[in-house]
């Protein structure tokens, strides 16, 4: 899909790559098919043994307590369904597509933006993606009749909101499609936003909704990225956070050379790891000053930078 030159690698290298590598893009994936799998074959061991699904909403049993109700009363009672939607799927097409746009789409993020920055623009993009959906569902008249039963599910939002990032970011990158030939990001993001729009009285109209409020984070997010953070530094606000890693590594700023305190020196391998994480933050540090001047630095960076230059 994405025309850029790869060494040639055998299939069980390329899929142990998408899922298996120590990355966030690589967790994201992988979180998604174990869910999806688990979603398949508890589906299956309850239609052998016949569990009675009773109102025939069609949901796994998993997805009753994954996906996300439009109606408040049903949300007030499930309210963590804001954060397990985004990971659920219970359609092969559906997962595939949204597995395929995830890493090149992530793959294009990585190149500018930091691994950390991914895993929140995937959860943020997301959590948009619902209050858009329950918004929706409950100011607009149109959707009285079914918000009782209607759900959203799927990490359509969380995705577009990555590509979102990277095309107002990047506008001007150019991908290869197999079928339409070379085109911008940004033309491309303009298509799956238009289609969206269009496609909400066609059919699940939750979801393209949904898809609107992960692109509508994306957009600010990547705005504000675009500026140096001058007005809100997003990027370190999000990092500082308490979140489980996924393998995310330590931030670069701690970085340190000298005898830890358990007083055993560091190995090879794990001073050379220190120093990738080093130089990744410098190497964003000087994206930034190349966008916004050295003015744009918050004192963490200053000193960051500033320690650098000094131990070389």
């Amino acid at each position: 899909m994405f025309g850029q030159q790869q060494p040639q690698r055998n299939t069980g290298e390329i899929l142990k790559k998408i899922f298996f590598s120590n990355t966030v893009l690589s967790r994201l994936i992988l979180i998604n098919t174990i869910i999806y799998l688990l979603v398949k074959i508890i589906g299956l061991f309850a239609y052998l043994f016949m569990v009675n699904h009773g109102d025939g909403v069609i949901l796994s049993l998993i997805g009753k307590y994954m996906a996300l109700p439009s109606d408040l009363s049903l949300l007030a009672a499930k309210p963590w369904t804001v954060f397990t939607y985004m990971f659920l799927q219970e359609e092969f097409f559906h997962i595939l597509f949204n597995i395929i746009m995830l890493y090149f789409g992530g793959l294009i993020f990585l190149e500018y933006l930091s691994p950390s920055k991914l895993l929140w623009t995937y959860i943020l993009g997301g959590l948009s993606g619902a209050a858009f959906f329950v918004l929706a569902f409950n100011i607009f008249p149109v959707f009285e009749q079914i918000r009782g039963d209607a759900v959203a599910l799927g990490a359509s939002a969380s995705v577009l909101a990555i590509i979102i990032v990277v095309a107002t970011y990047v506008p001007d990158y150019t991908i290869q499609l197999i079928l339409f030939g070379r085109i911008k990001l940004k033309y491309l993001a303009l298509i799956f936003i238009l289609i969206d729009v269009l496609s909400i009285q066609a059919g699940n109209p939750g979801g393209h909704i949904a898809h609107l409020g992960g692109a509508f984070w994306g957009f600010i997010y990547a705005t504000y990225l675009r500026k140096g953070n001058n007005f809100l530094d997003f990027g370190r606000f999000l990092s500082s956070l308490k979140f489980p890693s996924f393998g995310l590594k330590r931030k670069a700023a701690k970085f340190e050379t000298t005898r830890p305190k358990s007083g055993r020196p560091l190995t090879d391998d794990a001073y050379n790891e220190k120093r990738a994480e080093m130089q990744e933050e410098i190497d964003l540090i000087l994206e930034k000053i190349s966008r916004s001047g050295y003015s744009s630095l918050t004192k963490e960076e200053k000193d960051l930078l500033f320690k650098s230059s000094n131990k070389k």
